[in-house]
C-alpha cells in the first residue's frame, strides 16, 4: 500500500473518530437540564398548541402549571382548550372551573375552541350558569319587582291610609319585590357580576309572616303595638346576625369561589349551603303565622268589623299568602329531593309576583282598602259616610281623646288646634273631627269649651273666699282674653262668670 496509502488511512480513521466523539458530545449536550427546560417552556407548548399537537402541548402546560413564574390563567385556558380539542369534556370543564376561580371571565366560554364539546351536557350546564344573559323570565321578574317598588311608594305617601297599616303593608310588599328582584338577577346570571347579591334577600325569610299578621291585626282590630311584639323580630335578628358574619361581610372573590364550587357540584350557585334548613324553618314560620292570620281574618268576618269590599280584599290577600305557603312547601320538597328545576320549582315565585300585582292593582284602583276602610253610615254626619274610620278605631280614638282632655288637660293650652290634637292621637284631623262629632255631638271648638268651662266652674266653686279674679280663671283654663271666656261661659250656663260666682254665695 505504500506510505501514501498508510497516511490516508490514518487521516480517515482520525476524522471518523472525531465525528463520533462530536456526535456523543452533542447527544450529551441535548440531554442537559438547560436544553430540557427550553423544550418544556411555554413557547414550545404554545408552538405545539398552534400546530394542533394538543397531547404534546398538554404535557408541557401541565408541567408549567405549578411554576409560580408563569401566568397561571393563560396555562389553564390553554389546557381547557386543548382538552376540548381532544373532546374530553369532563377534563376541560374541570380546568375551566379552576380557571374561573383564578381569573373570572365567563366570556372565555364563548371561544370557538370549545366548539367540539359545546353541545355536551357538561359544557351546557356550566355556560348556562356563568354566562350573563337576559331571558324573558328575568325581564318579567324585573318588571314585577319595579311594579312592587312603585306600589310601596304609592302606599307610603298615601296619608289617607292608617299609618301603622301603611307601614306594615308597604314593608310586606317591599320584601316581596326585593326577593323577586333577586330572582331576576339569578335568572340572568348576573350574580357573578355582582357577587354581593349572594343570599341578599335571605335575611328577610322570617319577616313575611309577622308583617302580614300585624297588618291584619292593625286593620281589623286596630291593634296597638306593645314592646313584647318585638319578640316576633328575634328570628330575623338572629338570621341577619348569622348571615352578616358568615356571608354578607365576606369578600367578592370568596363569594365567587363559593358559587363556582356549587356550579361544579351541579347545584344552584345562589343557594346557601344550609338551604334545606332555611327552607324548613321558613315553611314553619309561614305556616304558623298563616294560622294566626286566618284566626284574625275569621274574627273580623264574624264580627263584621269591615265593609264587604274590604273583607273581600283581605280574603284575597290571605288566600294568596296561603297559596305561597303551599307552593313554597312544595319547593322545599323539591330541594330536599335535589330537584333544581321544573314547574313547582318556580311556582312559589309566581305566587309572590301575584301578591305584588294584586296589591299594585288595589293601590291604583281602590287605595281605601289598605287601612280597613269602613263605609260608616251616619245620618247625623253624612259628610263622614265614606270615611276610612272603622268602629273599633273610632272607639279607641274616643278613649284616647277623653284621656288627653280628662287627664292630661291639653285644653289648657291656649294655642290648641284640631291639628295638634290629631297629632297627639296619631291620626288625621279628619278622623279626629269625626270622632268628636259622632261621639259627643259637637264641633271641635265646642268640645274644647266644654272642658274649659267645666273646669272654670269647678275653680269658681272652690274659690269660696272669692280671691280669684275672673281673668285669672280665664287664663287658667286656656283662654287668651276675658271677652271670649265670658261669651263661652254664658253660652254654657246662661250666666256671666261674675253672676255665676255670686250665685254660689
Amino acid at each position: 500500500m505504500g506510505r501514501l496509502g498508510y497516511f490516508v488511512f490514518l487521516v480517515v480513521l482520525s476524522c471518523t473518530s472525531c465525528m463520533a466523539s462530536l456526535n456523543r458530545n452533542n447527544l450529551e449536550l441535548s440531554r442537559t437540564p438547560f436544553n430540557i427546560a427550553i423544550q418544556d417552556s411555554l413557547d414550545w407548548a404554545d408552538y405545539y398548541y398552534n400546530i394542533h399537537r394538543f397531547n404534546k402541548a398538554l404535557s408541557i402546560y401541565e408541567k408549567n402549571l405549578s411554576n409560580p413564574e408563569v401566568d397561571k390563567a393563560h396555562v389553564l385556558k390553554r389546557i381547557a382548550l386543548s382538552e376540548a380539542a381532544l373532546e374530553h369534556p369532563d377534563k376541560s370543564i374541570h380546568t375551566l372551573n379552576e380557571y374561573l376561580q383564578t381569573e373570572f371571565n365567563p366570556n372565555f366560554l364563548l371561544n370557538e375552541g370549545f366548539d367540539p364539546i359545546r353541545r355536551t351536557e357538561e359544557f351546557k350546564n356550566l355556560s348556562e350558569r356563568v354566562i350573563p344573559k337576559v331571558t324573558a323570565w328575568s325581564l318579567v321578574y324585573l318588571f314585577v319587582a319595579l311594579i312592587g317598588f312603585y306600589v310601596v311608594f304609592l302606599i307610603c305617601f298615601n296619608r289617607q291610609i292608617h299609618r301603622p297599616s301603611r307601614m306594615l303593608i308597604a314593608m310586606f310588599i317591599f320584601l316581596h319585590s326585593f326577593f323577586i328582584l333577586h330572582i331576576s338577577i339569578n335568572r340572568s346570571n348576573y350574580y357573578f357580576e355582582y357577587p354581593h347579591t349572594y343570599l341578599m334577600s335571605t335575611w328577610a325569610s322570617f319577616l313575611y309572616g309577622p308583617l302580614l299578621y300585624f297588618y291584619f291585626k292593625s286593620t281589623i282590630q286596630k291593634y296597638g303595638f306593645k314592646w313584647r311584639d318585638l319578640l316576633h323580630l328575634v328570628p330575623t335578628i338572629v338570621l341577619l346576625g348569622y348571615l352578616s358574619y358568615t356571608v354578607y361581610l365576606i369578600s367578592c372573590e370568596t363569594k365567587i369561589e363559593w358559587m363556582l364550587d356549587r356550579v361544579q357540584n351541579g347545584l344552584n350557585p345562589q343557594d346557601s349551603s344550609k338551604l334545606v334548613l332555611l327552607v324548613v324553618l321558613k315553611v314553619i314560620s309561614l305556616t304558623v303565622y298563616g294560622y294566626f292570620i286566618g284566626r284574625v281574618h275569621r274574627r273580623g268576618k264574624k264580627e263584621k268589623l269591615l265593609q264587604a269590599k274590604n273583607q273581600v280584599w283581605q280574603k284575597n290577600v290571605y288566600h294568596i299568602h296561603i297559596l305561597y305557603v303551599i307552593t313554597y312547601a312544595a319547593y322545599g320538597l323539591l330541594i330536599i329531593n335535589n330537584v333544581q328545576s321544573g314547574f313547582l320549582y318556580d311556582i312559589s315565585v309566581a305566587s309572590m309576583a301575584l301578591m305584588v300585582i294584586y296589591v299594585g292593582y288595589s293601590a291604583n284602583i281602590q287605595p281605601d282598602v289598605f287601612s280597613g276602610a269602613y263605609d260608616y253610615t251616619n245620618r247625623l254626619f253624612p259628610k263622614y259616610e265614606k270615611s276610612g274610620l272603622t268602629p273599633s278605631l273610632s272607639l279607641e280614638l274616643k278613649e284616647n281623646l277623653i284621656y288627653l282632655f280628662g287627664h292630661e288637660k291639653i285644653y289648657k293650652e291656649n294655642n290648641i288646634s284640631l291639628d295638634m290634637v290629631a297629632q297627639k292621637l296619631n291620626t288625621t284631623r279628619h278622623n279626629t273631627s269625626q270622632v268628636i262629632n259622632e261621639h259627643f255631638n259637637v264641633g271641635f271648638h265646642e268640645f274644647v269649651n266644654m272642658y274649659r268651662i267645666k273646669e272654670a266652674k269647678q275653680l269658681l266653686l272652690e274659690d269660696k273666699s272669692r280671691r280669684l279674679n275672673i281673668i285669672n280663671v280665664a287664663y287658667e283654663v286656656g283662654y287668651n282674653n276675658k271677652v271670649t271666656f265670658n261669651k263661652a261661659f254664658k253660652k254654657d250656663t246662661q250666666l256671666t262668670p261674675s253672676q255665676y260666682q255670686k250665685s254660689l254665695l
